[in-house]
């Protein structure tokens, strides 16, 4: 069925444009990849090896910390770190409930419990306020979330954490290369864990996760759970899991990773013009903009406002011929997955809210201005609209 495309005073000129273009950023490097992809094939190493090696230290030094663990996925990166510290039945680990399931997921496949805690309305991340009520003595982790490419409140959870010694495993799925003070996602717990899914910015050609940490003994560990429980091939030390990651995609990441600071900052200067058209339609006083926290950057791997409506909203959006998506339409202690642990609508009301009002907006550093216009002109059509 053909989109219907509303008319807007720049729709007629705008071509249909994806949610993230991943095209057009290839056309940008598409001699710097295709020459590590030839490197790779012609040397015929495909399972770690020097291009993963290479990547594992150049991550580590962009994250700020001594020891980059590559391995298959950032799900993967979150199971082998709760692998790592032992955790199993009878375990609690404190997380937020307003992310992507792999965070509560990682935890329920090794049967410990995952215990929710609510966000702070202003920047969708675990609320550091709410933690303490929510540890015990069987409390094995917290892992706190930097969502859509901020960090959360990390002195106050790291205050948190060292007062009742509970390792801190950092979700940077979203936010490589973000800052909190001076210090990068990733690099402030015992481990940060990174995704390389398409989408993310740095993003590969397919599935890959890296784990960050400081600490020697817990990296080796990572080691050898990422490649079936040992040093060598016939050689099982624990229980493990193949999670590698493939030299191709190190090969590629290497390229793009050059790239990450100058894309960051194209996507930062998509939002502050967001900002701008926003506020010059009035819209900022209709729909809440992402805010960046004091001692912040903001990596926006994710645009994301609070909308009235905002399920019609994205229908006009639609109509109008712009792509939205809604990150999360509904919190994980309200997922079938996760019946078992009781909750019900009216818990954790915070998170409950941002399903109802956040959407998405496209925001990738080759968008166009008259893509960004016929995003904020469409939003402002439809709340004149509505106003009318």
């Amino acid at each position: 069925m053909q989109t219907k495309v509303a008319d807007t005073p720049t729709s007629r000129s705008v071509k249909p444009f994806p949610f993230l273009d991943l095209k057009a950023q290839y056309r940008t490097i598409q001699d710097e990849i295709d020459a590590a992809i030839q490197r790779v094939m012609g040397a015929q190493q495909f399972i770690l090896g020097p291009e993963v090696e290479g990547l594992e230290k150049e991550v580590a030094a962009c994250v700020g910390v001594r020891f980059g663990i590559a391995c298959a996925s950032g799900s993967d990166a979150l199971l082998l770190a709760l692998m790592a510290l032992q955790v199993g039945p009878g375990d609690e680990v404190v997380t937020s409930p307003f992310t992507f399931v792999a965070t509560a997921g990682a935890i329920a496949r090794l049967g410990a419990r995952p215990v929710f805690v609510d966000i702070d309305p202003r920047t969708y991340n675990i609320d550091p306020k709410k933690i303490p009520s929510a540890t015990t003595a069987k409390t094995k982790a917290i892992i706190p979330v930097h969502l859509f490419g901020t960090a959360a409140d990390m002195d106050a959870i790291m205050q948190i954490a060292n007062q009742n010694r509970i390792p801190v495993i950092e979700d940077a799925a979203q936010a490589i290369g973000a800052k909190y003070a001076d210090k990068m996602a990733g690099s402030m717990g015992l481990c940060g864990c990174f995704s390389f899914f398409p989408s993310k910015n740095l993003g590969g050609a397919g599935d890959g996760g890296m784990l960050t940490t400081n600490d020697e003994t817990f990296a080796e560990k990572l080691r050898v759970l990422r490649n079936h429980g040992g040093h060598s091939k016939y050689d099982c030390e624990v229980i493990g899991m193949n999670s590698r990651l493939d030299a191709l995609q190190a090969a590629i990441l290497r390229v793009k990773l050059r790239h990450l600071d100058s894309w960051a900052e194209g996507r930062r200067q998509k939002a502050e013009r967001y900002a701008d058209l926003f506020k010059k339609h009035g819209l900022d006083q209709v729909i809440r903009l992402p805010r960046v926290q004091p001692k912040c950057n903001h990596v926006y791997n994710q645009y994301v406002i609070r909308a009235p409506k905002r399920d019609q909203l994205k229908a006009h959006l639609q109509d109008c011929g712009v792509p939205s998506d809604i990150y999360y339409p509904l919190p994980l202690h309200l997922q079938r997955a996760f019946a078992y642990l009781g909750h019900k609508p009216g818990d954790l009301p915070e998170s409950e809210a941002a399903s109802r009002e956040v959407l998405a907006l496209p925001v990738f550093p080759e968008m166009s201005t008259d893509q960004q216009n016929l995003v904020v002109d469409s939003i402002a059509s439809f709340y004149d609209r509505d106003r009318g």
